[in-house]
């Protein structure tokens, strides 16, 4: 092969090969040159790496890796994320993620944009299991009271306090779409209670706007329907309902009307005369709330029709839409 026309260059007899033509030697040597000049390039810029002068005519100081420069499992999201980085951060990285640490989270949205809502899933599972410390009695202003109850079960074993969790968790779930902030008594987070004086304490201390105590009733087959209790006015000692009385009545016409409305329920047939709404001083939970506060028995356990919706996903689905608009109502969102 060759690669110009030019004449061969005289060579020597000790130079070539007698059997080799003349550009055999001289492929070699390109070959060579070209193999070196690489190592050479990486040479120079290794030196001016390290030695080479900055663009004012100083020794640069050690260069720094790049801020996104990772190795081993952090670069890919493994475990090596949990670990410390070993590289220096850009001041523009640096920057921005003292800027982030310090933003304030963004105010929430929607109709219930700043407002408060305790939640109360009433009783709690573990009850059953700590008779003794539910049993101890306590202050609800007018007179004392067990601290709480177990609580009922349908026919076939499911909990009232399972069912009102639920309930609950999802009404929380709608409410924070609205933008509400949402307290919670408890979360299935203790192994019994709270009592029914802490659980009011909760409302009060977190300055609800509204509160709701979700159960559901234990009487007898043929009773069917939802109801909501309303405080009664009450004074004495730690209770006074006089304040609450008025907006607590609105929040529980708001509720039964939503709650009738999104499940199909009726009121009860065995108590508020067909009004689904019923008075009581005899709840420590109402007696001891200084903020507007219900409760609603979302139907009747122990009755097998109420018992088939109770025990519904869709249909607690239906119950925590009709609490949350009751809400949404009384709270004007």
């Amino acid at each position: 092969m060759r690669y110009d026309d030019s004449p061969p260059p005289p060579e020597s007899a000790s130079s070539v090969s007698p059997d080799r033509p003349w550009y055999t030697r001289r492929s070699t040597l390109a070959v060579a040159v070209a193999a070196l000049a690489p190592t050479a390039l990486a040479g120079w810029v290794l030196t001016q790496v390290l030695t080479g002068s900055g663009h004012d005519g100083q020794p640069p100081g050690p260069k720094a890796l790049p801020a996104s420069h990772t190795t081993g499992a952090a670069a890919h999201g493994g475990a090596g994320d949990a670990k410390a980085s070993t590289t220096t951060p850009s001041p523009v990285a640096s920057a921005s993620a003292s800027a982030s640490a310090s933003a304030p989270a963004a105010p929430a949205k929607g109709p219930l944009a700043g407002r408060t809502v305790v939640i109360d899933p009433g009783h709690n599972t573990g009850n059953f299991k700590h008779t003794s410390e539910i049993d101890r009695q306590v202050d609800i202003g007018t007179n004392r009271k067990e601290c709480d109850t177990t609580g009922t079960t349908t026919n076939s074993g499911y909990m009232e306090a399972e069912f009102t969790l639920d309930v609950s968790r999802r009404t929380r779930t709608l409410l924070e779409s609205k933008g509400a902030k949402v307290v919670f008594t408890h979360d299935a987070d203790r192994p019994w209670g709270p009592c029914i004086d802490e659980r009011a304490r909760i409302g009060n201390e977190a300055k609800a706007d509204a509160v709701v105590s979700v159960h559901a009733d234990g009487v007898s087959a043929g009773n069917r329907g939802f109801h909501i209790i309303l405080p009664a006015t009450v004074k004495g000692g730690a209770a006074d309902t006089s304040k609450i009385v008025g907006p607590s009545r609105d929040l529980g016409e708001r509720i039964a009307g939503n709650f009738a409305r999104s499940t199909g329920s009726a009121p009860a047939n065995y108590l508020g005369s067909g009004t689904g709404l019923v008075v009581r001083d005899d709840l420590g939970g109402l007696n001891l709330s200084t903020r507007p506060k219900v409760f609603i028995e979302c139907g009747n356990m122990r009755d097998a029709k109420d018992a088939a919706q109770l025990t519904s996903p869709e249909w607690r689905q239906k119950a925590a839409e009709g609490i949350t608009n009751g809400i949404v109502g009384f709270l004007g969102g």
